[in-house]
């Protein structure tokens, strides 16, 4: 007896501790050097002229990296410390743009991931659900006719993106929701907010306030800096944070609604907790970073293609191989055409676009209206 104890022990132990796998972590790795290589490029490419070795050089400084007045001016918005021209050209003006990148790729990742999982469909995404177009909104609401709010971009955009999903929850719902119905209802609330994105151009007076929301509405990391750095990085972080802590929920949540509750879930509740928590890491990325199209709904994918469906792999994986998508994606946008860059959104529709319509096409059923 104390034997077959000892053998369920250690069953359960491999049980907790088997999700971190070589594969995992080769992953991450993988994904880990993507991001800097990535952003190693985009940093080298400006209006300063810089070699790729002047540029690198100045990247690894270990004069500002180990900096505390540095970072203190970057993360709080204190006065610089005297640095080399190609030390603030570098780390003032070209590396906010990659983590911007990096922290929109991360929410954005998670965000769908979650989505996924507490409707069941693997078409969900911000994008899809109406979540995007319901923060981008209000956020494009803010920069318009409301300015003086712009420090609080990512609690307008959560507010925006509860509201739409709220909204396509309540048009999908009948005794139940279907993923033909949730998709239907989020493409209904795009249409809707799109619109009144549209009519708020109106409102606008100053063509540069028009070109800058044109941009964003596309999805673009032209032209940030550390001010978005600071508006993102706290809300990402709890975001991030708690849809870590959930994972073992998520897990639960794709056995079924039935099941859950038989092992003592609140299944609604959770829902809507987890729900909360997606939006607010698509308001994140949406406020410093714009409408980034179909992101969401294309990492999870590849992460679970790779990685298996376990929500605890998953959500690690989206955390690396989103950032490595986002930058590798803006590099792109960057030198598509030259001389010329393109928001990242139109990279990212272009690719996710299709591959949504594969998905569609993919599933044998999409179940009933």
């Amino acid at each position: 007896m104390a034997e077959a104890q000892s053998i369920d022990e250690h069953a359960a132990v491999r049980e907790r501790e088997g999700w971190v796998t070589g594969r995992l972590v080769l992953f991450c790795l993988a994904s880990a050097i993507i991001t800097v290589v990535a952003g190693l490029i985009q940093v080298s490419f400006g209006e300063y002229s810089m070699t790729f070795v002047e540029t690198w050089e100045a990247v690894f400084n270990p004069a500002v990296i180990f900096s505390l007045d540095a970072w203190s001016a970057f993360l709080f918005g204190t006065e610089l410390p005297n640095m080399t021209t190609g030390s603030v050209v570098v780390w003032d003006l070209r590396l906010p743009r990659v983590f911007v990148g990096i922290i929109a790729g991360a929410t954005l990742a998670v965000s769908g991931a979650i989505f996924q999982a507490v409707t069941r469909n693997e078409l969900a995404s911000p994008f899809i659900l109406g979540v995007s177009s319901g923060a981008g909104f209000a956020v494009l609401a803010t920069l318009v006719v409301f300015s003086g709010l712009s420090h609080l971009l990512p609690l307008v955009a959560a507010l925006g993106g509860t509201v739409a999903f709220v909204v396509v929850y309540v048009i999908a719902w009948k005794g139940g929701t279907s993923p033909v119905r949730l998709v239907l209802a989020g493409v209904i609330v795009n249409m809707v907010f799109q619109s009144l994105q549209q009519g708020l151009f109106f409102f606008a007076d100053d063509l540069g306030v028009v070109q800058t929301a044109i941009a964003w509405l596309t999805g673009s990391l032209t032209g940030t800096g550390w001010g978005e750095v600071r508006i993102a990085i706290v809300p990402a972080i709890v975001a991030i944070g708690i849809a870590l802590a959930g994972s073992r929920q998520l897990n639960v949540l794709m056995l079924g609604e039935t099941t859950a509750r038989s092992l003592g879930m609140q299944v609604e509740r959770v829902r809507f907790f987890l729900s909360a928590v997606a939006i607010l890491a698509a308001s994140v990325a949406i406020a410093v970073a714009g409408i980034v199209s179909f992101f969401g709904l294309v990492v999870p994918h590849i992460v679970r293609n790779t990685l298996g469906g376990d929500y605890r792999r998953l959500m690690v994986g989206c955390l690396f191989a989103g950032p490595a998508l986002m930058v590798t994606a803006d590099v792109g946008a960057r030198l598509a055409l030259s001389g010329t860059q393109i928001p990242v959104g139109i990279v990212t529709g272009l690719i996710g676009g299709p591959y949504f319509l594969y998905l569609m096409r993919k599933q044998h059923s999409m179940g009933e209206l």
